[in-house]
């Protein structure tokens, strides 16, 4: 040991006569640093209840409790903190795919009852919840990727030359990197309209067992070929990822799992059917209404017979939807593993035409009807019964048949739904130049985003706040259509705007072919006036209770006629709850 060594201890001695460094009142004068890691903040108002900030918490802190009602993309549930498990270290700030939750710089809260520091931050009164200092997860910091993985498409040059499927889907690594995305929170499950397990089909796909993914996908839509291509996917507008870019692709992983598995290996995969029971199911329209209530009750060992007008099973499915976005393969994929649980169909039977419609009710023990809306609605001015005026339905049904329409080389499409989406979209296709006219604004139309998108890129005109005034004959071409151009009036709050011919503004358009969609209303005539008259009917739909029952007995309904929502996936919800409701009312359900 040197002396250095042994002297070095006394020289602390000399700091006996310098200025303390003690701080009196620490409580008072030494606030946390900007940045520091102290109590939680929460904005309830951004925070979706999504549970991430649960998952992640290493140290069991965090439980998640109801604050408020359950809404779309909102479970309602909060995190709740506890200090006593609690290590700061802000995992669950980092993760929060909302950006809602944070960290205050306060750090001292004195108390004796230990249960005060179980806290809902954002909820409880205290007195940092409105603290702009702490800690906030950084700028371009993540640990969610917010970027979905990039579908392989068909270019538009190419797209629009055929009727072949635009969208390719993921090959295995890109459905597994998709996947992993996700953060299975769980919210989709509430806002699918079938309440499918999103969250459990994508863990299976990360996983890369098909087999258990095509098990969960079945037991809440067996449409899935057809629904993994069409559906409205509101569950991804409601993805928590949405709020760090972009959400989950949930409908193109449902398409990886079906398009892995051959048909013939359904079988051997999914549920196997009970016992016949002995009793009888007629289903009329095998649209997927009718197609999902059929599976399901086949499944409860019903017989089923499906009775429909067309020549195919699948309904708007078929001869709604143009094949380049539903090849008619994987409708049929859907139906034949149907028809191979012992479905009956019964197609070109037109219910009140070619069978009474009291015979069948007669010689089942009930009936369920998803006719869907085949009735297009007029334009309502004058002309539109002149040659070359034809509706968006008549016009997809009749390429479906295998017609070629007779559109000329100018075609103008009334209307912002799918339907006039896809009418635009077919005519391009047979060399059409397309003008899409709607009353109202682009935001208002009720078409999905990506079919309008799409229409632009194939080269339609979407001209906006357009009123169709009448139609006439033309000289050069087969019509010409006469519009005024609409401003938007307001209609007070909550409602949205209403547009309103601006006098003066008329302008024409000369073309071959007027394609009316602007919507289609249901067709009651297969049913006796007796029970026609029995029905409720309110704007043109059915009123059911929740298992889709109607005011007539055994008679139950669904699909559009039944359901205002108007899409594919309410439709097979609605057939599966019209199926346990029949289950019930025949006396064989169990829980």
């Amino acid at each position: 040991m040197s002396l250095k060594d042994i002297i070095a201890p006394f020289s602390v001695w000399k700091r006996v006569f310098e200025k303390p460094y003690t701080n009196k009142k620490p409580i008072d004068t030494r606030p946390g640093a900007p940045r520091y890691r102290g109590f939680h903040v929460n904005d309830l108002d951004t925070c979706i209840g999504c549970g991430t900030c649960e998952e992640i918490c290493q140290n069991a802190a965090i439980d998640m409790v109801p604050v408020r009602e359950t809404r779309h993309g909102d479970s309602g549930l909060r995190p709740k903190m506890d200090y006593g498990r609690c290590c700061w270290c802000a995992l669950c700030v980092d993760i929060c795919p909302s950006g809602s939750l944070g960290m205050s710089n306060e750090y001292l809260w004195v108390d004796e009852d230990p249960e005060v520091f179980r806290f809902i931050p954002g909820h409880d009164e205290k007195s940092w919840n409105d603290s702009e200092l702490g800690y906030r997860r950084a700028e371009g910091y993540d640990l969610l990727e917010g970027n979905r993985v990039p579908m392989p498409m068909l270019s538009v040059e190419e797209s629009q030359k055929s009727f072949v499927e635009m969208v390719q889907g993921y090959s295995k690594e890109q459905a597994k990197a998709e996947a992993d995305r996700c953060i299975a929170c769980g919210i989709c499950v509430a806002t699918c309209p079938a309440h499918m397990r999103v969250p459990e089909y994508i863990k299976a796909i990360r996983d890369d067992d098909m087999v258990e993914g095509l098990r969960i996908v079945y037991q809440a839509n067996p449409l899935p070929a057809s629904c993994g291509r069409v559906c409205s996917h509101a569950c991804e507008y409601v993805c928590a990822m949405n709020h760090k870019g972009e959400a989950i692709s949930i409908r193109w992983l449902k398409r990886y799992i079906v398009d892995q598995i051959y048909l013939g290996d359904y079988a051997k995969i999914l549920h196997e059917r009970e016992p016949d029971n002995g009793k009888k199911v007629a289903i009329i329209g095998s649209g997927p209404g009718g197609l999902s209530a059929a599976y399901y009750l086949r499944l409860l060992g019903y017989a089923v017979t499906i009775y429909d007008a067309n020549e195919k099973a699948g309904g708007m499915l078929r001869y709604g939807i143009p094949e380049y976005r539903l090849p008619y393969d994987q409708v049929e994929k859907d139906i034949e593993f149907i028809a191979s649980l012992g479905v009956e169909f019964r197609q070109n039977t037109r219910i009140g035409v070619d069978v009474d419609f009291l015979e069948v009710y007669g010689h089942n023990d009930a009936v369920f009807f998803s006719t869907g809306l085949s009735d297009p609605f007029g334009l309502e001015i004058a002309g539109e019964d002149l040659p070359g005026v034809v509706s968006g339905l008549d016009l997809l049904a009749d390429v479906t048949n295998g017609k070629t329409p007779d559109i000329g080389s100018s075609v103008v499409v009334v209307g912002g739904g799918n339907v006039a989406m896809d009418a635009a979209r077919t005519s391009r296709r047979y060399g059409a130049q397309v003008t899409i006219l709607y009353r109202r604004r682009e935001a208002d139309m009720p078409a999905d985003s990506e079919e309008i998108h799409e229409a632009r890129g194939e080269g339609c005109e979407i001209v906006v706040q357009a009123i169709p005034l009448r139609i006439e004959k033309g000289e050069h071409t087969r019509l010409k259509l006469y519009w005024g151009k609409a401003e938007m009036v307001s209609d007070g709050p909550g409602k949205r705007p209403r547009p309103v011919l601006i006098e003066g503004s008329e302008e024409m358009i000369a073309c071959d072919t007027v394609i009316p969609a602007i919507g289609q209303a249901g067709d009651f005539t297969f049913l006796p006036q007796d029970i026609a008259s029995r029905l409720v009917v309110k704007r043109g739909q059915v009123e059911v209770d929740e298992f889709h029952r109607t005011s007539v007995d055994k008679i139950y309904a669904g699909g559009d006629i039944a359901n205002p929502k108007r899409d594919a996936i309410s439709a097979i919800a609605n057939g599966h709850s019209a199926a346990k409701g029949i289950d019930i009312y025949l006396g064989n359900f169990q829980d």
